[in-house]
């Protein structure tokens, strides 16, 4: 049975509009994102020989960037961001670099995005991504940001053994969400559900804080110091609720880093949030 958490987090007083705009809330975002394309392209070029594209599907967006560290020992995933409406894998790239440092292999999905597809699609995008590294034969760590953190729990949380019996149990031994959501509902009265269609029903169905909570490996969930209360909220009910139910959790915060510049962390192979993830990464 799903630990379900107490109270309904939809506030008459909460503008959620307000908490979960983050390009209004950041307005510099433009040039962060220009940073980001520019950065990711120049890593991608100087780590041609060691980046090889895995197709998981047939469309154009079903293919997954692994950036090669010493090809052993489990794989970090990174899922991007961009509330499941904008943005591909190849605008992150760079961030693979704080973990190759340290020999550690990094896979980079992309999926395909709403309207065209919706946020249940999207899960099941990563689910079969997932399967694809898992021919690898190597444990797989999934990080993310902001949808990407809500796609690392949902991972987290799937029962691998359900979907393919040749699928090891703890298929996905750790998740690392940064800036992640885990309860969709606050979106349904927002700007940002224009393209996901979301209502009560859906937005619970896909959110993983009402799933069935994951009984074996670790999660940690981080937030930048400067993002609003909300983000905040997010990362903390879902620490204090999986771990109530017995998971290894952690809750965590970047220092001075709003919502675009709270990856920034994972091109430093030095930084807390890389060493964590080599941790986790049993390295």
């Amino acid at each position: 049975m799903a630990v379900v958490p107490t109270g309904d987090p939809l506030k008459a007083d909460v503008d959620y509009e307000v908490e979960y705009n983050n390009r209004a809330r950041v307005p510099e975002n433009p040039a962060i994102i220009t940073g980001w394309a520019r950065d990711a392209l120049a890593y991608r070029k100087a780590r041609q020989g060691r980046l090889k594209v895995i197709p998981y599907g047939s469309g154009e967006r079903d293919r997954i960037d692994l950036f090669s560290g010493d090809a052993t020992g489990p794989i970090v995933v990174f899922i991007h961001g961009g509330y499941w409406q904008a943005l591909d894998g190849s605008f992150f790239s760079h961030l693979a670099g704080g973990l190759n440092a340290h020999g550690i292999d990094v896979a980079v999905p992309s999926y395909d995005l709403c309207p065209n597809v919706s946020v249940g699609d999207i899960i099941e995008q990563m689910r079969t991504a997932t399967r694809a590294l898992a021919r690898l034969g190597r444990p797989v760590v999934v990080s993310g940001h902001s949808a990407g953190g809500h796609l690392a729990a949902c991972m987290l949380a799937t029962d691998w053994r359900a979907l393919d019996r040749s699928l090891p149990e703890e298929l996905v031994s750790a998740a690392y969400a940064i800036s992640g959501l885990f309860d969709l509902r606050p979106l349904v009265p927002t700007s940002i559900n224009n393209a996901l269609k979301l209502d009560d029903v859906s937005a619970k169905s896909a959110s993983p804080l009402f799933w069935k909570p994951p009984t074996h490996g670790a999660l940690d969930a981080v937030v930048g110091g400067n993002e609003s209360a909300e983000y905040f909220r997010q990362s903390r009910i879902i620490v204090d609720t999986w771990g109530v139910a017995g998971l290894a959790t952690r809750f965590g915060t970047i220092p001075d880093a709003n919502h675009f510049t709270a990856i920034a962390p994972l091109a430093d192979p030095k930084s807390p949030m890389t060493l964590r993830l080599k941790q986790l990464a049993g390295r």
